[in-house]
């Protein structure tokens, strides 16, 4: 191939790509990017879809792992354009009554609002409320890379996150709590009675309680761009509106760091790979697509619950076994009459989003991969369940499918938001069973997307955790043990 031009070549200018980037670039090496897309971000970007000034996310919208992200938190992200808005609730979840479930910053405020269930709730979360720079230095890292910081920690939240969401829902004694709980684990769109799904919703809120459900002022796009702008100052460099179809058609580099799905590295790397690990590929499987919908409101939401207008996130799926059928007809193939609808309302905090008076509303659902249909209907029935007259407010739509979320951001592959199925082992070996994922048996070739430890979430650890590998193996540095900023005083005993 030649003498090498560059140190290290990253493909795809996500969330983690751009990290990688930035800590190769930060330890002195020289690093290009090259992105597909004429803009930085992936699935971190906005852009108008509906009607002029009203600018929403393309994929990602709400980020409590950006916020609670230990590779985020040891950059200087602020000083690039990044700023977090919080809504006063981080989440709702209504109910037929017209009541609602609330994730508040509050353990005390969440349990009580909860009612009988919110005893279970506490015994749940407390052992992790007010530890999250532990909690996410140990679990947002390869499970086999080496012995965690803090052991009796992660072995608590261990025991508990490698249940079915399903029996976990049982310790909580109200219809709310197993509601709040059985949103949060069906983020990922796996199946409730599946192993390893109550993890995801642990995560998520132990991490409300901790650092909030913020967004980005302007959009998701500031989080590209910051990491973008740091880059610029380390002097990595960017080359956009560049798509990528072989390995061999890049400079030549000491490392190429892939953020890409397992099928484009195959495909990328071609004859690279030995056919024993193609084969290991292969069997990776994939989540649910989603089905998209982003609007353009004259005005806010009119939700029957007071909680929900004050929220940023909101889970309409009804009670804990609506979302629970939901889930099981999508991994079954099927679309559900009654989809668990996650939305977020960014307007509520960041006028920017819209022209004055008006608002943006964000909602998806998830569909069998690769589905063809349209679920608008369906999504906007659920919304009416909850705020009826919904339809009444909307300016204007714009709805997205499988096949156009692949189209936007190629990682997406058949509409799957998530980089691969998260439950059983894949949640927690991806893409293949190894102590270090991101290696391939290529010793200049690494994997730094979703599809690679800790999974989904724009949170930059996957290309983080990638750099450091790449550090070590091929420029023989002796790489940091954990993301920047990760650390506390002292380990567990």
């Amino acid at each position: 191939m030649g003498t090498p031009s560059l140190d290290a070549v990253v493909v795809g200018a996500g969330p983690n790509g751009l990290s990688a980037a930035v800590a190769l670039a930060a330890a002195g090496l020289s690093v290009q990017v090259y992105e597909a897309a004429d803009v930085v971000g992936g699935g971190a970007r906005t852009g108008e879809l509906t009607l002029p000034g009203f600018h929403h996310d393309l994929c990602s919208a709400v980020h409590p792992f950006g916020a609670g992200s230990p590779v985020f938190a040891g950059l200087a992200l602020a000083e690039h354009g990044l700023t977090w808005l919080e809504p006063e609730l981080p989440l709702a979840h209504p109910l037929d009554d017209g009541s609602a479930a609330v994730l508040a910053r509050s353990v005390s405020e969440t349990a009580t609002r909860l009612g009988r269930g919110g005893r279970g709730y506490r015994a749940l979360v407390g052992p992790f409320v007010g530890r999250w720079p532990a909690l996410a230095a140990d679990v947002m890292r390869p499970i086999a890379s080496g012995l965690p910081r803090h052991p009796v920690l992660l072995a608590r939240f261990g025991a508990r996150a490698l249940l079915p969401a399903a029996a976990t829902n049982r310790a909580l004694g109200s219809v709310s709590a197993r509601a709040l709980l059985s949103g949060m684990a069906g983020h990922t769109g796996s199946p409730l009675n599946a192993p390893v799904t109550a993890g995801p919703a642990l995560m998520l809120a132990v991490a409300g309680h901790d650092v909030g459900w913020p967004i980005p002022a302007g959009g998701a796009q500031a989080i590209a761009d910051a990491l973008a702008s740091l880059l610029g100052a380390h002097g990595g460099e960017i080359t956009t509106g560049h798509p990528v179809t072989s390995l061999d058609d890049l400079p030549v580099a000491r490392a190429y760091l892939l953020d890409t799905s397992p099928e484009a590295l195959l495909t990328l790397a071609g004859r690279r790979l030995p056919d024993r690990y193609a084969r290991r590929l292969a069997r990776y499987r994939r989540g649910p697509g989603v089905f998209k919908l982003d609007y353009a409101l004259r005005e806010p939401v009119l939700w029957r619950a007071d909680e929900c207008r004050r929220a940023g996130t909101l889970h309409l799926g009804g009670t804990a076994d609506d979302v629970a059928v939901a889930l099981r007809d999508v991994n079954r193939g099927h679309v559900a009459d009654r989809p668990l609808v996650v939305c977020a309302q960014p307007s509520v905090v960041d006028p920017t989003r819209a022209p004055a008076g008006r608002h943006t509303f964000w909602a998806y659902a998830h569909v069998p991969n690769g589905w063809t249909g349209d679920r608008t209907d369906a999504i906007e029935r659920q919304i009416e369940r909850f705020a009826p007259g919904f339809r009444d407010v909307v300016l204007a739509r714009a709805a997205t499918g499988p096949a156009a979320l692949e189209r936007r951001n190629a990682n997406l592959v058949g509409g799957d938001i998530a980089g691969g199925a998260v439950y059983g082992r894949q949640a927690l070996f991806r893409p293949v069973v190894a102590r270090l994922p991101y290696a391939t048996p290529h010793p200049s070739v690494f994997l730094c997307s979703s599809s690679t430890p800790p999974g989904p979430g724009v949170h930059g650890v996957c290309g983080y955790e990638a750099a450091q590998v790449v550090l070590r193996r091929v420029f023989g540095h002796r790489a940091a043990r954990s993301a920047p900023g990760s650390r506390e005083d002292a380990p567990d005993g």
